[in-house]
């Protein structure tokens, strides 16, 4: 398999780009070690929020405790859920993500469920782990996006923008290579290489403009979770339209659609009610409390 990486337009040739390193025998895949990079730097973010508003840090190592594992379950059983037929010949193959294999929406949905349950027993308000975590959670999938780098994967169409990313054939899977990368294909010194869109640097940079704004926003929010839906917003509106340019999409059955576009939009739309009926109802709190003479 051929290794290299190259952005053309950009002037970037990366002659060998392996995708783990071997270590007393055993292979270590980037992807890993990266998704274990965003998770620490994720959990590092929301500490830092939690000493910031005056809040118990243990309660953020053991929610991030929690939060990883089914997190991980949960990003996984979305993705085989929606791409059984790559699954189904070989069960035990499930349980490999060595290679990849998350969706991220899977992910948040069960991040989502394990707030609500560890607010529950811990008896803490879920709406402001929401806030606190958000920020952990953006941090965690900016990082983690590069593991798609090493793998040579969720990426999009063919294009020759500024971005674009050349690969080689036989360093990707071809169910992710369409007609028409293939139509725009170029053979060098028997190499035959597809050109598309480099859509998880894409999505990376979409997460750091995110957490910016979560953090600028933070200091005018009006009530306990507004920052979290402001992560759902920003996050779902990237999603839209990064989905839309993926090759490897999770389809409904029969239907055929983007499932995290339809998610993402559906997220859009309730995150923008739901901040702007709770801002109004803090706003009439606010009228209601009877003012100091």
């Amino acid at each position: 398999m051929h290794r290299t990486i190259d952005f053309p337009n950009l002037g970037i040739h990366l002659k060998s780009v392996g995708d783990h390193i071997t270590v007393f025998g055993f292979d270590i895949a980037y992807y890993g070690m990266i998704i274990g990079v965003g998770i620490l730097a994720g959990l590092m973010m929301a500490v830092m929020e939690a000493k910031r508003t005056h809040q118990k840090v243990e309660d953020y190592y053991d929610l991030a405790v929690y939060g990883v594992i089914f997190s991980i379950i949960g990003a996984r059983a979305y993705y085989v859920i929606f791409s059984w037929d790559m699954y189904k010949g070989d069960i035990k193959s499930i349980i490999n993500i060595r290679q990849g294999g998350l969706a991220i929406y899977g992910g948040v949905i069960t991040a989502i469920i394990v707030v609500f349950v560890f607010a529950k027993i811990k008896g803490l308000s879920p709406y402001l782990l929401f806030d606190t975590g958000g920020f952990g959670l953006i941090t965690g999938q900016m990082i983690g996006r590069w593991g798609n780098f090493f793998n040579r994967e969720a990426f999009g169409e063919y294009t020759d923008g500024l971005f674009a990313m050349r690969l080689p054939v036989d360093a990707v899977r071809s169910s992710d290579i369409t007609t028409k990368m293939w139509n725009h294909a170029e053979t060098v010194k028997g190499v035959t290489y597809i050109q598309v869109h480099p859509t998880y640097l894409y999505e990376s940079m979409w997460c750091l403009m995110v957490l910016i704004s979560m953090l600028l926003y933070r200091k005018h929010k009006k009530f306990d979770g507004e920052v979290f839906l402001v992560y759902l917003l920003g996050y779902g509106l990237g999603r839209v339209w990064i989905e839309g340019l993926r090759t490897d999409q999770l389809l409904l059955p029969k239907i055929g659609f983007p499932v995290s576009q339809l998610l993402a939009g559906t997220i859009v739309v309730v995150s923008a009610i739901l901040i702007i009926v709770g801002r109004k109802k803090a706003a009439a709190s606010q009228k209601a409390i009877p003012q100091k003479k």
